[in-house]
């Protein structure tokens, strides 16, 4: 804001009187926001430029931390200017004087002893790691907004002149010292803060320029704070490869467009562990050992770090036993034999003393005022201050009355026509005033009260987005108010439409305004008489009560509970006729509308009401109206003796002797011993007597529970009570002996009210009365109570009409208590002490902790540094089957990363010694933006809401899952693998259960040569080569079209017929067979772009005897990243030749290229664009069919290169496989849409057309990026009945064309042609991805039953292929946590902890499945998950190595059983599956069993003993809040990382920490250990749309992810 330039202590006394006035108009709506910072900016402007070189001086502030519904001040700049005043006028005291309103002696000390304990330890928390621009991408404004709710264009105008000159964002991030470096392009991402760079990292030129005021930070290698030390020695230098040559990391390839397959640091499947060139083997060595990390491996220090902090258990480790299915999930904490237990006697209801009967009490509190404005009308009723605490107007009961009088008969004779008023007795009514308007507020009251109309009073709204609002409409409408009575001036200030009307606030019913100023009230006439009945159970008034949840209800309180409770308040503060009572309380509800307006008015006390915006800018006020008016009573809360005692220097000469009674409202809190004693310590040199201070206790149920009266001077005071904080969280009152650290000093509050009876009854189930020695809820039965909450009944029996039951559960009598919502218990000689509020109870793990108690614990952790005026919330949410305790603080603009840090850790430190529990999060916010109550507290219920929906916006935030969690489950310890086979199989028929297996259909031979004819196939006995069946196609149907290739416009550019197939093959071979170098049997590399010359180039090898080796071509744009890979493939494969296109042979030898890899070592490089036409020799016939046709390299998810070999034989079967389940024959049309490179996708592309003689319409998936639409239309164009297309080309038309399903339809887009349209992939099913593309193009005619999926893997291409015969692919539910543990166990759909598994496709013809325990090698029963196993004709023949490991290829191409069948060869698949049979038939007939594939087993993650599978994960982490893109997650040392796209602005990058903690915690019930939040695209994605995470995990240690943030959650 404006004055962020200008010192205000330092303005002239008018200017500061007049911004004085504008805050005040401010804060009572007189005036909207806009104007206020037009005007202040001009009173303000003459000033700002003599500023600008000034620093702002630190600032110090206390308020209530809002938990109490004191109040914050609703304007911040206005109370640190005057605070920023005081502190001039008293600079001899020093600036940083510690900020006194929240010390609770006895609490300071204790947290200075815990913090002691914990200091030996050293800090072992890592510091989150945040990217600068996260918090510099705002100006400081946006950090800090001002404290009212909307701002405007002119204030940023000004505030940002004089906020450039004065505060640069690096002054307050203060990073210079504690970030890591100045620059971010060379700050390491993950790298501790103040850690020493790495030497060959020099600081880039381009730094920011530093204003003159600042110095420019030094470097910090000459002060590597206490963390970095202590792991220094773990610190590596990142490699040379992974800095650019000025030292900053290299970007990484960001654009999602170009997939990218990335091996992890070239690990080569099947290569020897010497050959790898990849450092990353040692890292993964140790994973396996798990036993910490070797110094020398490449991890970042902040990780080392980590491991270090998690090397010392925080809590004893848990039992450990084997977990069965039917086990309840949670860890239930067995009972502490030593937890203490009430053992005193049943307690007795305590009775208040007799209510006296006094003979000139009035018979109704109107008829009191009634009888005051006849006999005493110049007597003095209440006397209102302006801005500055000067008395502006004083109200007489003269004058009080005869407005009221005037009011009540405007309220029912003249607010509708003559013959329908608006108003009849008992409607409700609401009263909007603001608080400094206490005159209006009186007369509007008892105007209510003689109309006999109940008024509701409210807080004034001051904005359509107040804290709340919707809330306080739910009241209204309860209510049923229509009618709202207010100031004229209050009335312009409400916010208006553009119209001029009243905004329609929030959830509101709406409403009718009435103007109650005098001039427009009408005079009754001479007969009219207000009618004044005796006291009887009709409501008189209705106040609000805001419940923990947020809710806003309306407690009724009847004439006669209104009149008794004056009565009752009377006796108990012996109030005298004519007294005077300085009210500092909000006057519309509690203490301060009981004591300052019926009260009062009862026995005819001169009121004289202190607004709070006049506490704001002079603390003292209600000091000075005491002794001004020599005042006998003051109505106080602590933050007002706080204040007063902050300022008591500033006036010598006040005495508070007159005062007998000084009503302490909040003297239940537990900082209300340390407030009164220090105000007592202070003031007592000014005549205050100690026995004058009266603590009580209220609810707006119960209303005054007890106060203590004013005590006999020189009379000994009350002793207070130190209980010990264990006792209290189990709910027990135990004195305190031993530890004085966990203590809670606690005063009484007095004696329970006359005519009351009182008792204490257990808080949660029946009302079943407490032990002597044990605390309960305080429930009380009086005349003076609230009667009911106003239209909810059914709340009001559970509150208003408690019957107390014994230890037998028979009821104590038959009158009904009304619960107070305090809990507390009775001291010696019957006193009342309260120990906290029943909304502010958190029950962790069946222990009771006050939430005002741990925001004095967090307050005595020196908060002056970090904590915006002492503004904490302290709340619980439902975690994993437990409460879990949230605080949220608001951090002071100027607060350093590293103070908040460790401030944070402090805090996280003192709880757990002296309250004994964990904190689940801590989380500091930018000052002023948590939701305000009306009086300026923090809206708890609205701040968790924000917190839970993720819109808090945190700046700093730390989760400590690991040490408060301690329901965890029971590890699973996994049973020994020595079972025999004979028992499993027994075990299994005892069960009922059948082995899971299952097989195609049977793979005939066709033999019949009519047959063959008549369906144009190539005889199958007699050519066993692909290459022959080209040739034969060649010559018998010359001019059939086998392949048409589509452009981006879906236009045919190039079609291949048998013949020219034949021909565009010959001369490749030709070509091959000139060179000298290549030999038959040799290697040779297909680089080319998805399209013909890549399957002439492969039959053109097949001719010349050489094995094709297909790879994808580097992207241009993106060289760096992709051709590294096609260098490794090429050197892996010891290619002789790359056949390719002549743009691609000027890439390989480009200047780009060879910044990447060495270009001068690449094999011979054949252009085959132009070649001449020649026909080979010979064409090469192999030998056998046993020999390799080709090699099929691919990327694994883990990033694993493997490359595979497939033989003629395998070719043949597969693609005979695929014909039959497909029904392929030369009259068939299909559209292809996948990538030619591997897999299935490649026999597609390539090999099935020639083998079927079907056509084939290439539609090369990169095409779909310029024109999405194409596939589809293609399918509608030629009418495909089978389409084949990849994931990604699937979530690429659902994200892009989902809402354009209209324009396609206009375009003629028609989908129902489409019988089959089959995913090809190597993973689980997605199945939400098939659904919602099978739901949106449903309107285009696409059958809800065409969609399903394939399954290949490494060993076998084409293991599952959903046909046009066999049944649709079933879908079964599956219970998560069974999954788990290996068990397959269905349940029904939308179950808890279900997870919906599609079936992966029909197994192929000639393919057998089984599932097998990884572990034993036994074959599992179809209830178990275990590894798919499979036995085919067209399995790989094992991996392409260099030197052949033989024990790798034995294990994965030919292994057997160790039981059941152990002559049969299997290959392992490396996926766990499922085999279930179903109810559908086959079409031979029998139950047809589904296969279900769940996931690779390189992936999965064993944590706590069970097996976890990264998607189902990373599916919830993106179901846990809308700016979460993609996300992936891995394990590390058994942590479990989670990395997270952020797609929302990096504002919200902290609200996901605890968003994605929470949701895998309870749907997973595993604890994250380390959160990273990343930009989109960062997640590295393969050609197939997988996610690389092994890729991405590398990145992660060595440090070159560029997170936005990392959370350590430890």
């Amino acid at each position: 804001m404006a004055e962020r330039g200008v010192d205000v202590s330092a303005l002239p006394a008018e200017v500061r009187e007049q911004l004085a006035e504008l805050d005040l108009e401010l804060s009572e709506g007189d005036i909207t926001q806009k104007g206020y910072e037009k005007k202040r900016a001009k009173l303000l402007a003459p000033y700002i430029i003599q500023a600008q070189n000034l620093a702002p001086p630190p600032q110090y502030d206390g308020q209530d931390p809002g938990l109490s519904s004191a109040a914050a001040p609703s304007n911040a700049s206005s109370s640190s200017s005057s605070s920023r005043h005081r502190r001039t006028r008293r600079s001899h005291r020093g600036g940083g004087t510690r900020d006194e309103r929240y010390r609770s002696d006895i609490h300071t000390e204790a947290v200075q002893a815990a913090l002691a304990k914990h200091k030996e330890e050293k800090m072992a928390l890592p510091m989150p790691t945040k990217r600068r621009s996260t918090y510099v991408q705002s100006p400081i404004d946006n950090c800090t907004p001002p404290d009212s709710s909307s701002s405007s264009d002119e204030e940023g105008g000004v505030s940002g002149e004089s906020g450039e000159q004065q505060q640069s964002p690096d002054s307050w991030m203060n990073s210079s010292i504690h970030g890591s470096s100045t620059s971010s392009s060379s700050a390491s991402s993950t790298m501790s803060h103040g850690e020493s760079r790495p030497p060959q990292a020099p600081q880039p030129q381009s730094q920011q320029q530093f204003p003159p005021q600042y110095p420019p930070p030094p470097h910090s290698q000459s002060q590597p704070s206490a963390l970095a030390e202590a792991f220094a020695h773990a610190r590596l230098d990142p490699p040379a490869s992974a800095l650019g040559s000025d030292g900053a990391p290299q970007a990484q390839a960001r654009s999602r467009g170009s997939r990218v397959d990335l091996p992890s640091n070239a690990v080569v499947r099947g290569m020897s562990r010497g050959q790898s060139r990849s450092s990353m083997m040692e890292t993964a060595d140790v994973r396996r050992v798990g036993k910490g990390v070797p110094v020398s491996s490449r991890v970042s220090t902040k990780i080392q770090q980590l491991l270090n902090t998690l090397k010392r258990p925080k809590r004893p480790p848990l039992s450990e036993f084997f977990m069965d299915d039917q086990e309840e999930i949670v860890e239930v904490t067995r009972p502490d034999p030593n937890t203490p237990k009430p053992e005193g006697r049943q307690i007795i209801p305590v009775k208040g003393e007799p209510l006296g009967v006094v003979s000139n009490w009035p018979p109704a509190l109107q008829a009191a005022l009634a009888r005051w404005g006849a006999t005493q009308g110049k007597s003095p009723a209440l006397t209102a201050l302006d801005i500055t605490g000067k008395p502006l107007y004083t109200l007489t009961y003269g004058k009080l009355w005869s407005r009221s009088v005037k009011l009540a008969y405007t309220l029912l004779n003249k607010l509708g026509t003559k013959s329908e008023q608006i108003l009849k007795p008992g409607d409700r009514v609401a009263l909007v005033y603001p608080n400094s308007d206490p005159g209006m507020f009186w007369v509007a009251f008892y105007g209510c009260l003689l109309a006999e109309v109940i008024p509701v009073p409210i807080e004034v709204p001051l904005s359509r987005k107040d804290a709340g609002s919707s809330q306080v409409g739910f009241l209204l409408g309860s209510c049923g108010v229509s009618l709202a009575l207010t100031s004229e001036i209050c009335l312009k200030g409400l916010p208006k439409t553009p119209t001029g009307e009243i905004l329609q606030f929030k959830g509101w019913p709406r409403l009718k305004w009435v103007i109650t100023d005098s001039k427009y009230l009408t005079k009754p006439s001479k007969d009219w008489q207000p009618h004044i009945p005796t006291a009887n159970t009709d409501t008189a008034y209705i106040e609000y009560k805001a419940s923990k949840e947020g809710t806003v209800m309306g407690v009724a309180v009847s004439k006669v509970a209104m009149l008794t409770h004056c009565q009752a308040l009377t006796q108990a503060c012996n109030y005298c006729e004519g007294e005077t009572l300085v009210n500092v309380l909000d006057f519309k509800k509690d203490m301060g509308l009981w004591h300052g307006v019926l009260t009062s008015v009862m026995n005819r006390i001169h009121t004289i009401s202190v607004p709070y915006a006049v506490m704001k800018a002079c603390p003292l006020s209600w000091v000075q109206r005491v002794h001004i008016h020599k005042a006998r009573v003051a109505l106080v809360k602590c933050r007002d003796l706080h204040w007063a005692m902050m300022a008591h220097r500033e006036q010598r000469d006040i005495t508070l002797a007159s005062l007998r009674m000084l009503i302490v409202a909040d003297g239940a809190n537990p900082w209300s011993v340390s407030s009164c004693d220090a105000f007592l310590n202070v003031f007592q040199a000014h005549g205050l007597k100690p026995e004058v201070i009266c603590p009580c206790a209220t609810s707006p149920e119960a209303m005054t529970v007890a106060i203590r009266r004013p005590g006999v001077p020189g009379a000994p005071l009350p002793a207070r009570a130190v209980l010990s904080m264990t006792g209290l969280s189990h709910g027990v009152i135990r004195v305190n002996t031993e530890d004085k650290n966990s203590a809670l000093t606690v005063q009484d509050v007095g004696h329970v009210m006359p005519g009351a009876l009182m008792c204490i009854v257990k808080p949660d189930g029946p009302p079943m009365l407490c032990k002597t020695d044990e605390i309960g809820e305080i429930v009380v039965n009086s005349r003076a109570g609230g009667t009911m909450y106003y239209g909810l009944p059914g709340v009001t029996k559970n509150t208003f009409e408690v019957i107390p039951v014994n230890a037998s559960g028979a009821p104590i009598g038959e009158i009904p208590f009304v619960r107070s919502g305090l809990l507390g218990f009775v001291g010696p000689g019957s006193l009342i002490f309260v120990v906290g509020k029943n909304e502010g109870l958190l029950m962790v793990s069946r222990r009771r902790h006050n939430a005002d108690d741990l925001v004095a614990t967090a307050l005595a952790v020196e908060p002056v540094k970090t904590v915006y005026r002492g503004r904490i919330a302290v709340f619980s949410v439902t975690v994993f089957y437990d409460e879990r305790i949230v605080i949220v603080a608001e951090q002071r603009p100027d607060a350093s990363e590293e103070d908040s840090f460790q401030w944070m850790s402090r805090v996280l430190q003192a709880i757990d010694s002296i309250h004994q529990v964990g904190l689940y999060c801590l989380a500091l916010v930018p000052a002023n933006t948590l939701p305000k109550t009306p009086l300026g507290g923090i809206h708890i219920s609205e701040t968790k809401q924000l917190f839970l929906e993720g819109s808090l916006h945190p700046c700093n935030i730390l989760m400590c899952p690991h040490t408060c969690v301690t329901n965890m489950p029971k590890p699973r310890q996994k049973q020994p693998v020595g079972v025999g086979p004979a028992s499993i199989m027994v075990g299994n028929l005892v069960a009922g259960k059948r082995i899971a297996q299952a097989a195609g259909r049977d793979l005939g031979m066709i033999e019949d040569q009519d047959l063959v004819r008549k369906l144009c196939m190539w005889p199958t006995m007699m050519h066993q080569f692909l290459a022959e069946a080209l040739q034969w196609r060649a010559q018998t149907d010359p001019d059939h079209v086998l392949y048409v290739l589509l452009n981006a416009k879906g236009v045919a550019v190039c079609t291949a017929t048998c013949v020219q197939l034949h021909k565009r093959a010959e001369k490749i071979a030709a070509a091959l067979m000139e060179r000298s170098g290549i030999n038959t049997g040799e290697n040779v590399v297909l680089l080319y772009p998805p399209g013909i010359d890549l399957i002439a180039a492969f039959y053109g090898c097949l001719y010349a005897g050489c094995i094709p080796v297909t790879v994808r071509p580097p992207h241009p744009q993106n060289l760096s990243a992709t051709l590294p890979t096609v260098r490794m493939i090429i050197d892996v494969s010891k290619a002789a030749c790359i056949l390719t296109t002549q743009v691609l042979v000027k890439i390989l030898r480009s200047k780009e290229a060879s910044a990447s890899v060495n270009i001068k070592t690449w094999p011979i490089i054949i252009d085959t664009d132009d070649l001449p036409r020649k026909r080979p020799p010979t064409i090469y016939k192999p030998p056998s069919a046993e020999m390799i046709a080709y090699l099929d390299f691919s990327v694994s998810t883990t990033g694993m290169l493997t490359g595979v070999k497939i033989s003629h034989a395998a070719v043949s079967a597969l693609c005979r496989s695929i014909k039959l389940q497909c029904e392929l024959y030369s009259s068939r049309q299909i559209a292809i849409c996948l990538d030619p490179y591997c897999g299935l996708g490649f026999v597609l592309w390539c090999l099935a057309s020639v083998y079927s003689g079907h056509q084939s319409i290439l539609i090369p998936p990169l095409e779909l990026e310029s024109s999405l639409s194409l596939w589809l239309s293609t399918l509608s164009q030629y009418r495909i009945r089978d389409t084949f297309c990849s994931y990604s080309v699937m979530e690429l038309c659902t994200k892009g064309l989902g809402g354009q399903t209209e324009i396609l339809k206009t375009r003629g887009v028609n989908l129902s042609c489409v019988r089959s349209c089959v995913v090809i992939a190597e993973e689980r099913p997605r199945l939400a991805l098939t659904q919602s593309f099978s739901k949106l193009f449903k309107d285009l005619g696409l059958s809800s039953r065409a969609v399903s999926t394939a399954f290949g893997s490494r060993v076998n291409l084409a293991i599952c292929l959903q046909g046009t015969t066999g049944p649709d692919p079933s879908i079964v539910y599956v219970d998560m946590k069974s999954l788990r543990h290996d068990r397959v166990r269905l349940v029904e759909r939308g179950a808890p902890q279900s997870l919906p598994l599609m079936e992966s496709g029909t197994i192929l013809p000639g393919v057998r499945v089984i599932i097998v325990n990884p572990e034993t090698r036994g074959p599992l029963g179809d209830s178990h998950l275990g590894e798919i196993w499979i036995n085919s004709p067209h399995t790989a023949t094992g991996y392409y190595t260099i030197y052949g490991e033989e024990s790798l290829q034995a294990d994965h191409f030919n292994t057997k059983l160790s039981f059941g069948d152990p002559q049969t060869l299997w290959a392992r698949t490396g996926y766990l599956g499922f085999v279930k049979r179903t109810e559908l038939t086959d079409s031979s007939g029998d139950r047809h069993d589904a296969l279900f594939v769940v996931g690779s087993l390189d992936e999965t993650l064993e944590l706590r003993g069970l097996r976890y599978h990264p998607i189902d994960i990373e599916t919830s982490v993106c179901r846990a809040h809308r700016g979460i893109g993609e996300s992936a997650v891995f394990t590390w040392t058994n942590l479990l990382v989670v990395v997270s796209e952020l797609c929302g602005s990096e504002q919200d990058a902290l609200d996901l920490v605890p968003l994605i903690t929470n949701v895998v915690l309870e749907e997973h019930h595993l604890i994250v250990g380390v959160v990273v939040i990343v930009d989109p695209g960062v997640i590295p994605i393969n050609s197939r749309g997988e996610k690389q995470r092994m890729h991405l995990r590398d990145s992660f240690l060595a440090d070159q992810l560029d997170p936005i943030y990392v959370a350590y959650n430890m």
